[in-house]
């Protein structure tokens, strides 16, 4: 295999040995001569095609590999699939059936992709001319502020409501809650509609419900959820219907989306613009996306999955088991992984949640070790920006979520910017890469999630 002398300007203190995907692809296109073409198309719901196309060398080696298999890895996670159309050299498009196969190295990847789309995942190989033209959907959604609306943002550690009068936020909070290890998904619809109901007492009526939530969301169903990760198999129907239950109970308007893709619209609410990538760092990383007209795409974005470190060595995530991917560089998990670097002494049984309110309070006391966390997360964004502008138009990256909090959020905002601009200037000048304000930081998402749904008419009064 390729090991390129990457020569990053910016090397992580806590993590000098990261390999940032963005240098380690251009490296290998740089390096290819007399390139072949390699097109690859994803279909997904309802005949939806990506198409991704690039050059590999001519001879397959196990770099030419290296890269196409972490170019799929990304793309499956961006954009999604069940069907992965293959056209160029034969032997990559079996490299990729043996990978993606029950057994293969990214059984997992394609099991996801089964469960999210309801279909076994199948690599195809076609010749050039069969290849599928694309055919890119999506929808404008949210933005409506008329009316007395609840919104929810689900997390592995808390969920977020708020109360929303049109347009006007009356009421916001935090409900601490561990749904994770849970059996029974009346946990889950018990602990969420506490909430509403929280957020109902400070509102007249309820005209409307929004959420957001991480994991594959489809009709307001859940497909794949780390929160519901340890329900009961004979009781997942129940889960994955819960928000159906409620709108029933509730007799109003409700709609949920990705937590990623809210995060976009929460964007797009607050500059008045389009073109939109949102990264929400917390428990996990969830990311989304509005295009340059406004638009959900209908892609997956789970963007924890998608690679954006080529390092070998790097550390494995717990639930995919592949190394390298966003979760653990945009997310409690990357805190975590960095505090033992920082030589910051944790005890073993202390949750993530706390860590990372630890490394929180630090840094409010200006300690360099908790500094340097959010420098090498700092790091990690410039250069995964910099990625993620190689598969999605944007102009505005937003972060927020809990790991954006406080001082660090500043920190990694300013590192990030400085790498892009030092790094990648034309990209610098043209992406604008944010926080919003910190009380947004925290209830942004719930809010933007209340303007999901329009109005049908009906009042629940509370």
């Amino acid at each position: 295999m390729d090991t390129f002398v990457l020569k990053p300007r910016w090397v992580p203190e806590l993590d000098p040995d990261f390999q940032p995907a963005v240098l380690w692809n251009r490296a290998y296109l740089d390096a290819v001569a007399d390139g072949v073409p390699l097109i690859l198309a994803l279909e997904g719901e309802q005949g939806r095609v990506s198409r991704y196309e690039t050059v590999v060398r001519p001879v397959i080696d196990a770099g030419t590999l290296r890269y196409v298999e972490r170019l799929v890895k990304f793309l499956l996670w961006s954009r999604g699939g069940w069907r992965l159309v293959v056209a160029g050299p034969e032997e990559i498009a079996r490299f990729l059936a043996t990978t993606y196969a029950p057994g293969g190295e990214r059984a997992f990847d394609a099991e996801m992709m089964e469960k999210s789309y309801g279909r076994a995942f199948t690599v195809e190989p076609v010749p050039f001319g069969n290849v599928p033209a694309e055919k890119e959907g999506g929808a404008s959604v949210g933005g409506h502020l008329d009316g007395c609306r609840i919104g929810f943002d689900l997390g592995a550690s808390d969920y977020k409501v708020a109360a929303v009068k049109d347009g006007e936020v009356v009421y916001s909070d935090e409900f601490a809650w561990d749904p994770r290890p849970q059996t029974d998904p009346s946990y889950h619809y018990d602990h969420l509609n506490a909430g509403l109901r929280a957020a109902a007492a400070h509102l007249p009526s309820v005209d409307a419900i929004g959420g957001s939530s991480a994991g594959v969301i489809v009709n307001n169903r859940f497909m794949v959820a780390s929160l519901l990760r340890n329900i009961r198999p004979e009781r997942m129907e129940e889960a994955r219907g819960m928000f159906d239950r409620l709108r029933k109970e509730w007799g109003v308007p409700l709609e949920v989306a990705n937590d990623g893709d809210v995060t976009a619209l929460a964007g797009a609410l607050s500059l008045g613009e389009h073109a939109v990538l949102g990264v929400a760092m917390g428990s996990s990383e969830a990311a989304g996306y509005l295009n340059p007209e406004g638009r959900m795409t209908g892609w997956l974005s789970e963007l924890a999955f998608a690679p954006v470190d080529y390092n070998p060595a790097a550390p494995a995530d717990e639930w995919s088991g592949d190394r390298g991917v966003g979760a653990l560089y945009f997310s409690q998990q990357a805190v975590n992984k960095l505090i033992p670097a920082a030589g910051i002494p944790v005890p073993a049984e202390m949750s993530l949640p706390e860590r990372l309110r630890l490394v929180q309070f630090l840094m409010g006391q200006d300690d360099p070790r908790a500094a340097a966390i959010y420098q090498t997360i700092g790091i990690y964004l410039g250069y995964s920006v910099a990625h993620y502008a190689e598969f999605y138009q944007f102009n505005h990256l937003l972060i927020l979520g809990r790991v954006t909090t406080g001082k660090g959020g500043n920190i990694i905002l300013g590192t990030a910017q400085k790498v892009l601009a030092d790094e990648f200037p034309e990209l610098a000048a043209r992406v604008n890469v944010q926080l919003p304000d910190e009380k947004s930081r925290r209830v942004g998402q719930a809010c933007a999630a209340a303007s999901l749904p329009a109005l049908s008419g009906s009042v629940v009064e509370s």
